[in-house]
């Protein structure tokens, strides 16, 4: 059990990072949405190509949370906040795992692959050519963005919750500062 009320170095890094990366990637993908011609094209390989870096970072984050146990929910959480902390975790996993993969499938089924940024180039999935496909996955892709947007805006305000009102030091377990009092 860890008796640490702060997450490890390495969770908090990865935390950061992919919580910037996911709030960059949402706003390459509103420029995708707003842009014309070739633009269109630059703003969607980007967005793609960091997509797949947060589908990687996301699965080492799960990998290092299997290896190295979080610290403790606080005690003095009602019932209802430890299970609801809990879902939004498990929900939070489930969105930086499936979106990057949806993606990567919906591109796939138009014929593409995944350009990093010149660095290395995914091939698409081996799936048979379907535009039909690929546009109902990218509509769901989109959508559940969205939820994930909507999911952000929950965390957040319940880190707030903890820091403002409750005063329980709560987001200090999550950064490397504060005290967390847990």
């Amino acid at each position: 059990m860890n008796t640490n009320a702060r997450y490890s170095k390495v969770a908090m890094l990865l935390h950061w990072v992919i919580a910037v990366a996911v709030i960059v990637n949402w706003r390459l993908a509103e420029n995708f949405e707003h842009a014309e011609g070739a633009d269109k094209f630059y703003w969607i390989g980007q967005h793609k190509a960091l997509g797949i870096a947060i589908l990687v970072l996301s699965l080492a984050r799960l990998l290092w949370r299997f290896t190295k146990k979080p610290p403790e929910l606080a005690a003095h959480l009602a019932g209802w906040e430890k299970a609801l902390a809990k879902a939004i975790h498990v929900i939070f996993y489930v969105m930086l795992i499936g979106l990057p993969i949806g993606g990567w499938l919906a591109s796939s089924f138009a014929g593409y692959g995944v350009d990093m940024w010149g660095m290395a180039n995914l091939p698409a999935l081996p799936v048979a050519k379907n535009e039909a496909m690929s546009e109902q996955i990218g509509e769901t892709h989109g959508l559940i963005g969205k939820m994930m947007l909507i999911l952000i805006v929950i965390h957040v305000l319940g880190a707030l919750k903890h820091t403002v009102l409750d005063k329980d030091g709560n987001l200090f377990r999550m950064l490397p500062f504060g005290t967390p009092k847990a």
